[in-house]
């Protein structure tokens, strides 16, 4: 018995299968390398069965039709106990589970496990995981939050994996867009350009958050800057005191201010972070300048007449005219591509695995990187996570720069209020301490899974009559499941273990289906974790939420008299389930609603 065993109701039931249509395989004279026949194996099954087997690989070796092929395994997979049945259909043998038997394994473990169902046994390989690393210049912009969630998210089910994960933040200090930061507030406020200064006034409130109040004359500078070359000549230099290690004493101090205040708006959504990584350390400690020797010393190194340092990386598949890649200035200063570089030869020492979210404005960047650390010799790269942007119904980005943006945490307070009028529409009776608890969960959650549920590649439309409703695939939705659940347990006096019950008596097809669901969560996040797609575990939580609720409309609980117990059980498995999912998706979980 493997470990998986252990953390996986299927996974016995797999082994069985595996074993059986091995020998199948024999019978049916079909030779299958047990690797195969394990990656022709469909755990999710469809309307046929709970599992699937494509044999469309083994008839082309064999010579055979697959309907022919899929008949002679089917005809030779020997019973066993855990598969009720077993039937050919075109290209495919389908598997029916006992459905017994996996009630009664699947309840064992969810209640033998409880916040750890669905969690695997701890691996060695370390992970880290970079995500957001928004440049310290203002407030978040719901754009830039969706690497965020993104990241957060795939963390949480890499940790659940079994890995152990460091999550990273790589502050960027030293660019051009940090020094006007620092330009603008070393200056007395009489001494501000008119333009900035106008924008900024009036606007200010009192105690406002530090992203806001640091990044408030952000917009307007950049503008400025676009018609003032003196003030564009003044940053520059800036930039070259910053770039060489000289940078002014409040540099760091503003970087650190308006951080602060943007990861306060993250932690509002439950997103943190292990590690800060400031881009001037790598300068500090000389990182940079071993990478700049090994650049400069590759084949494809090019000194330039000012004294610059590029590669020309024609050869690594970049666009045209992408592929000189200037890696030192003829001031002597590094760029960020470079000092990048520098990043992730420190995570390659650490980790085994290295994963970062870049939104699809950076894969140029990403390719640049891959190059460099080719020219190198640099055998290791990155795994990129790489989303689309999400607007709003009006269409069109959002744009730090531009002025453009939707601030998170307008968009939160948005949700919150929001929130507040559905929870009290749907209950008067709570205190108003209860509805304002409540209504923070449900709008952070509303956010969180609303975005995290399209895949990364697709862009996001956000709409709030989808974010904030409490039918359909929403956070709400699972978040009043959960509650919905917790209500039955309360009250049929049963909010605690133990949970005794009898598989034989959850027999109805909507309990059957809903145990299938509840087994799928540990396979669940096994691909997410190995495959990033972290839209599957927004689509599991509500594939279990919703199959609940088919439950508990066309199936007695707490009046039922001989199924009761056991029907009491299986909602308390689907509560524990459904609350490690919200767990996973940094959703709240909620008593009541």
């Amino acid at each position: 018995m493997t470990s998986s065993v252990a953390v996986d109701p299927w996974a016995q039931t797999l082994e069985a299968v595996l074993a059986g249509l091995s020998a199948a395989a024999v019978g049916a004279g079909v030779p299958a390398d047990p690797a195969l026949l394990g990656a022709a194996l469909n755990v999710d099954g469809g309307p046929e069965g709970d599992l699937a087997f494509a044999v469309h690989r083994f008839a082309k070796s064999a010579g055979r039709a697959p309907p022919e092929i899929a008949e002679a395994f089917a005809a030779h997979f020997v019973p066993i106990p855990e598969i009720a049945s077993v039937r050919a259909k075109g290209a495919y043998v389908n598997f029916t589970a006992d459905p017994g038997r996996l009630t009664r394994s699947t309840l064992e473990m969810v209640f033998a496990r409880g916040d750890r169902y669905g969690h695997a046994e701890a691996t060695s390989e370390p992970a880290c995981v970079e995500h957001t690393s928004a440049n310290p210049t203002g407030p978040f912009h719901i754009g830039r939050v969706r690497n965020a969630i993104i990241g957060d998210t795939f963390a949480r089910a890499l940790r659940a994996s079994g890995a152990p994960v460091t999550t990273q933040y790589y502050v960027d200090d030293m660019g051009r867009q940090a020094a006007m930061i620092t330009w603008i507030w070393s200056k007395p406020r009489a001494e501000w350009p008119e333009p900035v200064r106008r924008a900024v006034e009036g606007e200010e409130a009192p105690g406002e958050k530090p992203d806001r109040h640091r990044g408030r004359p952000y917009p307007a500078l950049s503008a400025y800057l676009k018609e003032h070359p003196g003030a564009q000549e003044e940053v520059a230099r800036l930039v070259h005191r910053i770039e060489s290690g000289d940078a002014p004493p409040e540099h760091r101090e503003l970087s650190e201010s308006i951080l602060g205040g943007m990861l306060a708006s993250l932690a509002r959504l439950k997103i943190g972070f292990d590690e800060f990584v400031w881009e001037s350390d790598f300068l500090r400690d000389g990182s940079v300048e071993r990478v700049l020797e090994r650049l400069r010393s590759t084949p494809h190194a090019i000194r330039e007449e000012n004294g610059a340092w590029a590669i020309d990386a024609s050869g690594h598949g970049l666009p045209k005219e992408s592929t000189r890649i200037v890696v030192q200035r003829g001031n002597g200063t590094s760029l960020y591509v470079t000092r990048d570089v520098a990043y992730h030869l420190s995570k390659f020492a650490r980790f085994a695995r290295v994963l970062d979210v870049l939104g699809q404005d950076h894969q140029l960047h990403a390719r640049t990187l891959d190059a460099l650390l080719e020219e190198i010799g640099e055998t290791r790269r990155p795994t990129y996570l790489i989303y689309q942007d999400i607007t709003v119904p009006e269409g069109g980005r959002m744009s730090t720069r531009g002025g453009s943006a939707v601030w998170l945490d307008h968009l939160l307070e948005e949700a919150v209020s929001r929130a507040r009028g559905e929870v009290v529409a749907r209950r008067e009776d709570l205190a108003e301490e209860a509805v304002e608890a409540i209504a923070e969960a449900v709008a952070t959650g509303a956010i969180r899974y609303h975005i995290v549920r399209v895949a990364p590649e697709k862009p996001v439309v956000f709409r709030w009559e989808d974010a904030l409703s409490f039918e359909g695939r929403s956070g709400p939705f699972v978040q009043y499941s959960y509650a919905r659940a917790s209500s039955v347990l309360r009250k049929g006096n049963a909010d605690r273990p133990p949970y005794p019950f009898d598989a034989a008596r959850l027999s109805h097809p909507e309990e059957a289906a809903l145990v299938r669901v509840i087994a799928r969560l540990p396979r669940t996040v096994a691909y997410v974790a190995r495959s990033a797609h972290v839209q599957a575990l927004a689509g599991y939580a509500h594939d279990l939420a919703d199959q609940f609720n088919r439950f508990y409309h066309a199936v007695p609980v707490l009046r039922s008299e001989a199924e009761r117990e056991s029907r009491i059980a299986l909602v308390a498995a689907v509560r524990q389930t459904l609350g490690n999912s919200l767990d996973l998706l940094g959703l709240t979980r909620l008593e009541t609603m």
